[in-house]
């Protein structure tokens, strides 16, 4: 195992961002602080905060005396300095789909709900063009990815392992089925393997309701 400094993620229970990197962490074995930036009071501005993330949002990752931002380059970061339990197969085409299906979700689905996008429509609209508009952008994204892995899936979304792809839709669909009354039973396949990642404990310890600050429920 490679050498590890002190790991600590700047998280927020229901940011399904930082969700992914928690299953990362979890999946390699790496211990790591768990410290709270509660976005709905703001605390992402705080200027300590933009000391660590200029963008401003979360997750942040410091290991040892690097600090990183960005879920995607969080976990690239993780694969290639904690090789134990790789995330990405060896497979060229494999690993190509996986990055695939997590470029989807991090750059066609998740921005296009996040709680400033929907925060605006709400006041410059209103709830229902809110909800109307995260459901069309979930659905484009779920029917698109539910046709790449109808013949590739086997337990998880692209084989028997849990790679790439699975980090980033398993928080994904369950924001879109917890918070946003998406319907499932339209994608088979990724119901499936989401029932699988429910009873996984990498998984499970990085779900948004066990997490130290989801106890506020803010």
């Amino acid at each position: 195992m490679a050498e590890t400094g002190k790991i600590t993620l700047y998280s927020y229970w229901r940011s399904s961002c930082s969700q992914r990197v928690r299953i990362a962490l979890n999946l390699k074995g790496l211990n790591y602080e768990y410290k709270a930036v509660n976005l709905l009071k703001g605390e992402h501005f705080d200027p300590e905060f933009e000391k660590l993330n200029p963008v401003r949002y979360v997750p942040a990752l410091v290991d040892g005396d690097f600090v990183l931002a960005d879920s995607f380059a969080i976990i690239l970061y993780l694969e290639d300095k904690y090789p134990q339990n790789p995330l990405l197969p060896q497979d060229l085409k494999m690993k190509a789909l996986n990055i695939q299906i997590a470029s989807i979700v991090s750059s066609s689905i998740q921005p296009l709900q996040n709680t400033s996008v929907i925060k605006y429509i709400e006041e410059n609209l209103d709830s229902e063009a809110k909800l109307a508009w995260v459901q069309l952008y979930i659905n484009n994204g779920f029917a698109a990815i539910e046709k790449l892995i109808k013949e590739t899936a086997g337990k998880y979304a692209t084989g028997d392992e849990v790679y790439l792809a699975d980090l980033f839709l398993a928080p994904q669909i369950y924001s879109a089925t917890s918070r946003f009354q998406i319907d499932m039973s339209l994608y088979p396949t990724l119901a499936r393997v989401s029932q699988a990642y429910d009873e996984h404990a990498a998984f499970q310890a990085a779900h948004p309701l066990k997490q130290p600050d989801a106890q506020s429920q803010s």
